[in-house]
């Protein structure tokens, strides 16, 4: 009777524990089912996203006419925040930039100047409002018939400040900044949203160029603009960019004080010709050609086709394929035909 007595409490006793056990992986199983539901919710194979600019915002870009004539170059300020930066030939072998901001903060930009009618192109194929002080004849009646709109200092010079502090003539002293863009388009009513994407595609994941069999070594990089204006770049290893000079002078910001860095560099050459008395330039941008795409060390050979003036000039590699650009800022130089290009290891 006492052994029977004893089968029964082990009995019960092994039940219990089949019980507490089952109950327990239930509630483990459970636990994580849930856990793996809830993370089912989320995103999968989520994509880093590109810092150098928010490609999810359709908010337009502003294209900023700045100065690069000698005296005016020391006073360069806010150009390390621009995503995107043309540099072209205008009339006394000088050149001029059009710097492309988006999303930054920057306070000061400048110094700023008047408008050539080839700069337009590219502000058509950025969708971009021009921002600039006066323009040549020709800029002027492009303006009004291609529709750009725009914040020029000789009508909306509210928007803009002239720093009298500088040693310089006063045409080489006007400056604006993001908050005074924003504040003039606003106060203009012009359109908002861009139509399109981004001039360039970028790659979240770095691009080595020395894979592709085109490839060759690009430490320094020589683009002469005339006998009076070479611009220069030096790859810097530590920082995978490369750093600019103008006529062997590191190229510096009047803020910060730092040299420029620039992560992709586009050049190809177009031709240039005068068209009045005043040694002005025109350039035929409209048609295709070769040039190079140069990051992280290196240079490959591309092509580029522009189709019409406002239509977006296209880069691609020799086989077809688009040009993808490094998460980074870049610099597009569109050099005179006949210059002597250098890529040196």
């Amino acid at each position: 009777m006492k052994n029977k007595s004893s089968r029964k409490i082990l009995v019960l006793v092994f039940l219990l524990i089949l019980l507490v056990g089952g109950s327990v992986f239930s509630y483990f199983y459970f636990q994580k089912k849930n856990s793996l539901d809830e993370s089912n919710d989320l995103p999968k194979n989520e994509q880093p996203k590109v810092q150098i600019v928010d490609e999810d915002s359709k908010k337009r870009s502003y294209a900023v006419m700045i100065n690069n004539i000698n005296v005016a170059r020391p006073y360069h300020s806010g150009l390390q925040d621009a995503y995107l930066v043309y540099e072209m030939i205008v009339e006394g072998g000088i050149t001029r930039y059009l710097a492309l901001f988006s999303d930054t903060l920057t306070e000061r930009i400048g110094p700023i100047r008047s408008a050539r009618p080839y700069y337009l192109d590219y502000v058509l194929e950025n969708d971009a409002y021009f921002v600039h002080w006066g323009f040549s004849d020709q800029a002027k009646r492009d303006i009004s018939k291609l529709g750009i709109q725009n914040v020029n200092g000789l009508y909306q010079a509210n928007y803009f400040w002239k720093d009298k502090t500088l040693p310089v003539s006063t045409e080489h002293t006007a400056f604006t900044s993001m908050e005074n863009m924003k504040r003039a388009v606003e106060d203009l009513d012009y359109r908002v949203n861009r139509k399109g994407t981004y001039l360039l595609s970028y790659s979240t994941e770095e691009i080595e160029l020395s894979n592709m069999e085109t490839s060759k070594i690009a430490r320094e990089i020589v683009i002469p603009y005339s006998k009076g204006t070479t611009t220069s770049y030096v790859y810097d290893e530590a920082t995978k960019s490369y750093l600019r000079s103008v006529n062997g002078v590191a190229h510096t910001d009047y803020v910060t004080k730092k040299q420029y860095s620039v992560k992709n560099i586009i050049t190809y050459q177009v031709k240039n010709y005068s068209i009045d008395s005043y040694g002005r330039q025109d350039v035929d941008n409209v048609g295709s050609g070769t040039g190079y795409y140069i990051t992280n060390g290196f240079a490959v050979p591309i092509k580029w086709v522009k189709q019409t003036r406002d239509g977006k000039t296209k880069y691609t590699y020799l086989d077809g394929t688009e040009v993808k650009v490094n998460d980074g800022n870049t610099w597009i130089q569109i050099e005179p035909v006949g210059q002597n290009l250098v890529v040196k290891e």
